[in-house]
């Protein structure tokens, strides 16, 4: 049997798939740890998980220094920020710990997550095999496409980045030769890709959701999820009120994520909770209104359900793209947002055929990636040279 460390950044977002799949990996008997942030893996991992711990608070200060940046940032300055205050320190800050847990482990594959460069700095500077797991999976080929002002900029950091560690800088450091494993289907991605890019769909087995929900207050016709995912807090009351007081009295039953705190009334056709178990609630829901972030979109999507997308920051313009371009979707600018335009395009993704067929279409390419048992399995192959060798 084969032993896997996995390195991941503190989001539940990224924790999410990379748990699916290593379930699938320990199902089959083989090895699994963590280079992780206690405080979102406690949220995620089951009890008892091996982790090599990264700094908690370290990670909450760098997340609210870039928030705090990119308010009112345009995209190109919103993914600066992020690299800036938040992958590259804390990649700086995890390489020790990963080589730590490479000397106290001994993986045979390391599993590191597109956005935790650190696992790949010290892959690469040990000749370990290792693979990437990409949850953002816009622009795989050309990272930046229509953002000139960053096609110089990163290549640049990142080399700055191999430099440190004592590495010759390499034209795609981030991603492994070995192989990528995409979360998302060609048919979605919409662009060509290398032989060692794997597209096996949204990996959502294994998944433990805890948040406790009323599912008997859900009422019979139509519901629709609103949700601006886990980190949008900071930017999301004006559009929650907007939505109750586009939806009030609506025929639809909405249910809002969202902190109490933002909404004082909630109408009589909505609840809301700060947390939900997502996976479940979908597939008691007919539609979703979201921020075109990757991971809501694809379960979403692996459910033939359509999307009304309003992005806020990051790849998720692109997601936001694709959803439109695969017609499982309508797009809305979340910074001018309209209530008529808002109310149209909900029901006209619940109303119009053509939305959920394309929604459909996409679901079946997720179930032909294979999701995590298959995501598995790559990484078991990548593991066997090493093995037969001993």
């Amino acid at each position: 049997m084969a032993r896997f460390l996995f390195v991941v950044p503190p989001f539940v977002g990224h924790l999410n798939p990379a748990a699916s799949v290593a379930a699938a990996l320990e199902t089959e008997g083989h090895a699994v740890a963590w280079v992780a942030h206690p405080r979102t893996a406690a949220a995620v991992l089951p009890e008892g998980a091996r982790i090599f711990p990264l700094d908690d608070d370290r990670a909450d200060t760098c997340l609210l220094v870039a928030m705090d940046k990119a308010l009112g940032a345009t995209v190109a300055e919103d993914i600066r920020i992020c690299w800036e205050e938040i992958f590259f320190p804390l990649a700086r800050e995890t390489i020790p710990v990963v080589e730590q847990a490479v000397q106290a482990f001994a993986p045979d594959v390391l599993v590191v997550d597109q956005q935790a460069h650190g696992g790949a700095l010290v892959a690469r500077k040990r000749g370990l095999p290792w693979a990437s797991l990409a949850t953002m999976p816009a622009g795989l080929t050309q990272p930046f496409l229509g953002l000139p002002e960053l096609s110089d900029w990163y290549p640049t950091q990142l080399a700055a980045l191999d430099r440190e560690a004592g590495l010759s800088p390499v034209a795609v450091p981030d991603l492994s030769p070995h192989g990528v494993i995409v979360f998302s289907s060609q048919a979605l991605v919409n662009q060509p890709a290398p032989t060692h890019v794997h597209f096996v769909g949204p990996a959502l087995t294994h998944r433990a959701e805890s948040a406790p929900f009323p599912f008997e207050a859900l009422r019979p016709g139509k519901r629709v999820l609103v949700t601006l995912g886990t980190l949008n807090f900071d930017v999301s009351e004006p559009f929650y009120r907007l939505v109750t007081e586009t939806f009030d009295g609506d025929d639809l039953q909405l249910v809002l994520v969202a902190p109490s705190d933002q909404l004082p009334r909630v109408p009589s056709n909505m609840l809301t909770r700060p947390f939900v178990p997502q996976l479940r609630l979908l597939t008691e829901m007919h539609a979703v209104v979201c921020h075109a972030g990757h991971n809501t979109t694809c379960e979403a999507l692996a459910l033939g359900l359509p999307l009304v997308v309003v992005p806020l920051r990051s790849d998720q313009p692109v997601v936001a793209q694709q959803v439109v371009d695969a017609g499982a979707g309508i797009r809305l600018d979340f910074h001018d947002l309209d209530p008529g335009a808002l109310r149209t395009a909900v029901h006209r993704v619940l109303s119009e055929p053509s939305f959920r067929e394309a929604a459909q279409r996409i679901q079946a390419s997720f179930r032909e990636g294979g999701g995590a048992p298959r995501a598995a399995q790559l990484l078991v192959d990548l593991a066997r040279p090493p093995n037969s060798a001993r």
